[in-house]
C-alpha cells in the first residue's frame, strides 16, 4: 500500500469532520453574535429616550410627544385573548390528528394540507379574512340579531380572532410533533391497565408532552404578537390616548405603533428616537414572554424529574 495514500485518509477525514462540527457551530455562534448585536444597537439608541413618563403616559401631538402605555396595554391584552382562543383550538386539533384520527385517512391528509397551506399564506390575507369572516358575516349576524353596529366595526376581539387563525399552523405542528415524543409504550402501559383512551391522553400523554406543547405555544404567540399586516384592517388605530375597556373597542399596537413613526410622522428625524425606543420595548416584552415560558418549563421538568 501507497504510504501517501495512507497519509491522505487521515487529513480528508479530519476535513469532513471539521466541516460537518465546525459549520453548525459556526452557524450557532453567529447567530448568538447577531442576536445580541441588535440587541445592543436598539439598547444604544433606544435607552436615552426610556423613561417612566414614556413608558406610562399616552401618546400626543400625532404620536411625536407622551408615552406609549395604550400601544403597551393593547398589544398584551391582544395577545392575551389570541392566546385564550388559539391556543385551545391549535392543541386540540393536535391531539385528534395524533391520537384519533388514521393517518391514511382522507380527512387527516385535508386537514394537515389545510395545515400547511395556512402556514405559507402571508400574514396580510389574514387581515382581508378577518374582515370579511369575522367583521362582515359572523359581527353583521350579531348586530342583526341584538339592533346593534358594533359588532362589525374592526375591534380587539376581530384582531385577536384572526391572529389566532394566523397561528393556528404553529400551533398544530409543534404540538403534534411534542406528543409523537412520546413513546407508544407508555400509551399500551395505560391502556393494559385498564385506563381509556381519553384516561391515556390526559394523564399520561399531555403531561409529558407539556414542555413541547409549552414550546410551540409560545412560538405561536411570538409570531403573533409581532405580525402587524392583519391587526391594521380588523382593529389597530394610528392613536388613541384611551385604553379599550370592551371586546368591541379598537385599540393601539406597539408594531403598528412603530410603522406609523417611521412612515406618517411629520418629521422623520425628530420621531427616530421614539422608534428605538418603541422597537426595544417591543423587543423587551418578546424577551420577557420567552424568558417566562423557560422558567415554566425548567419549573415542569423539574417536578416531572
Amino acid at each position: 500500500m501507497n504510504p501517501e495514500s495512507v497519509a491522505q485518509k487521515p487529513n480528508k477525514k479530519n476535513v469532513l469532520e471539521f466541516f460537518a462540527l465546525g459549520l453548525p457551530a459556526f452557524s450557532a455562534y453567529a447567530l448568538i453574535i447577531l442576536i445580541i448585536l441588535l440587541l445592543a444597537h436598539f439598547i444604544w439608541h433606544g435607552m436615552p429616550g426610556m423613561s417612566w413618563a414614556f413608558l406610562t403616559e399616552s401618546p400626543r401631538n400625532n404620536n411625536t410627544e407622551g408615552g406609549i402605555f395604550p400601544a403597551i396595554y393593547g398589544t398584551v391584552i391582544l395577545v392575551f385573548i389570541m392566546s385564550l382562543l388559539g391556543v385551545p383550538i391549535g392543541t386540540a386539533t393536535a391531539v385528534y390528528l395524533s391520537e384519533y384520527a388514521k393517518q391514511s385517512s382522507v380527512f387527516a391528509r385535508a386537514v394537515r394540507f389545510g395545515v400547511n397551506t395556512l402556514a405559507g399564506v402571508p400574514s396580510i390575507v389574514f387581515g382581508l379574512f378577518g374582515v370579511g369572516f369575522f367583521m362582515q358575516f359572523i359581527g353583521k349576524g350579531i348586530d342583526t340579531t341584538l339592533g346593534s353596529d358594533m359588532w362589525s366595526k374592526p375591534s380587539l376581539l376581530w384582531s385577536a380572532a384572526t391572529l389566532s387563525v394566523l397561528t393556528l399552523p404553529v400551533v398544530i405542528v409543534s404540538v403534534e410533533e411534542a406528543l409523537r415524543t412520546v413513546p407508544q409504550e407508555l400509551r399500551a402501559a395505560s391502556l393494559a391497565l385498564g385506563a381509556t383512551k381519553w384516561q391515556t391522553i390526559w394523564k399520561v400523554v399531555l403531561p409529558n408532552s407539556l414542555t413541547g406543547i409549552l414550546t410551540g405555544s409560545i412560538l405561536a404567540i411570538g409570531r403573533g404578537a409581532g405580525e402587524v399586516a392583519p391587526v391594521i384592517f380588523v382593529g389597530a388605530v394610528y392613536s388613541l390616548p384611551e385604553l379599550p375597556d370592551s371586546l368591541t373597542d379598537q385599540f393601539m399596537h406597539m408594531g403598528y405603533h412603530i410603522y406609523v413613526l417611521a412612515t406618517q410622522s411629520p418629521n422623520a428625524a425628530e420621531a427616530l428616537p421614539l422608534q428605538y425606543s418603541s422597537t426595544l420595548v417591543l423587543l423587551l416584552l418578546a424577551f420577557s414572554l420567552n424568558i417566562t415560558a423557560g422558567l415554566i418549563r425548567m419549573r415542569i421538568r423539574k417536578n416531572n424529574s
